[in-house]
């Protein structure tokens, strides 16, 4: 697996090549940790065939029998995203969902690592650790994506667009900055900026009234049931509609004063999404140098076969007029490799990549539709 450069401009990436550690709290129903145990031990015998997983521990707290905490360790972020987001993880933890009251995780990159019984070169400490700390401004980069029945999009846009906004501030240190919601034809994909605990916000706007009568009023349009009433079904979808930050990048000069965002929708080739997915974040990582570029953020989302890039662009840049940069395939030979990655008929766009009437159709095609981006009025 290549290891990336990570710049210092890269505050999220699962793509430096070295080794997560998952973290997961976990809040027991009363009585229930024999029943939660025993689910347990079905599968950690699954994740043990998991390719990249390394090991994992089940840790019950010495002062309340109800807290519970699973540790795991994986080769890098990239097998734990596809594990945590496949069917197959959906279908094994689902005898665990009636145990559960309540959960947290978090994902961490291993920079060191102390080994006083056998002690290490200094290569061989190095060896899977996250080579330099990643710095930023603490706000976190999610998205969703789902589908709704063909038809129902102008509907679904006019719901989405027209909602009360719910309180951002959740506590002293956690709020939600920024969400941005975009449809490309009947796939919508929401996309949210978030200081602090991100479950504990996503937690937090989904009991607003105002959020959950916009999320009854799309039920009947989407082409996946859900039951949010239903913690399993409610599990089921998200974990289904996420779609993970694989790689933030931020341009290394100052921040202009106006910014238009953008997100670009790029189907990948069956099996390639991955592939796909690494090349737009080296490419926005490259780019980032550029002081005349003009993109100014970059966020590469995946999952699967969907990739999205979602670009904040100097406000008075017409992104017409540099169609490969607002793309990201600036450079010899880029748009040949977006071609054999890119599913252009899956956005209307077949045929070479190697003209600049090209390139304007598929940026055209591939530049979602905004429906609302609303910030915290303290962001």
């Amino acid at each position: 697996m290549r290891r990336m450069t990570m710049s210092a401009r890269i505050s999220q990436s699962a793509f430096d090549g070295s080794r997560l550690r998952v973290i997961l709290l976990l809040d027991l129903y009363e009585g229930a940790q024999e029943q939660f145990l025993e689910a347990y031990e079905h599968m950690r015998n699954k994740v043990a065939s998991v390719p990249g997983h390394i090991s994992d521990q089940l840790c019950q707290s010495i002062e309340n029998p109800s807290q519970w905490l699973i540790t795991s360790e994986w080769e890098s972020a990239l097998p734990f995203l596809a594990w945590v987001n496949s069917e197959e993880h959906i279908a094994i933890v689902r005898p665990m969902h009636s145990c559960v009251r309540d959960t947290r995780s978090m994902r961490y990159s291993v920079l060191r690592e102390t080994h006083p019984e056998r002690p290490l070169t200094p290569e061989a400490a190095r060896a899977g650790l996250q080579t330099a700390a990643r710095v930023g401004a603490g706000v976190t980069r999610h998205a969703l994506t789902f589908t709704v029945k063909p038809g129902s999009e102008s509907k679904v846009a006019e719901i989405l667009a027209n909602y009360e906004t719910p309180e951002t501030r959740i506590d002293g240190v956690t709020r939600l900055h920024r969400t941005s919601l975009f449809m490309h034809g009947n796939r919508v994909v929401r996309a949210v900026e978030v200081e602090g605990d991100l479950l504990a916000t996503l937690c937090h706007v989904a009991r607003q009234p105002q959020v959950q009568a916009v999320e009854e009023a799309i039920n009947s349009h989407l082409e996946q049931d859900r039951d949010l009433s239903d913690s399993d079904s409610a599990r089921v979808f998200f974990t289904r509609a996420a779609l993970p930050a694989m790689q933030h990048v931020v341009a290394g000069r100052p921040e202009p004063a106006r910014l238009r965002r953008h997100m670009l929708y790029y189907p990948a080739v069956t099996g390639r999404g991955l592939e796909l997915a690494r090349f737009l974040a080296h490419q926005d990582e490259a780019a980032a140098n550029d002081p005349d570029g003009p993109v100014y953020a970059s966020t590469v989302f995946q999952r699967d076969d969907i990739v999205a890039r979602m670009i904040d662009v100097t406000g008075d840049v017409d992104l017409d007029l540099d169609p490969a940069a607002a793309l990201g395939i600036k450079g010899p030979g880029k748009a040949a490799e977006l071609e054999r990655l890119l599913d252009g008929a899956a956005i209307g766009v077949e045929g070479s990549l190697d003209s600049e009437r090209t390139l304007h159709r598929l940026l055209a095609h591939a530049d979602m539709m905004p429906v609302t981006d609303r910030s915290s009025a303290d962001s």
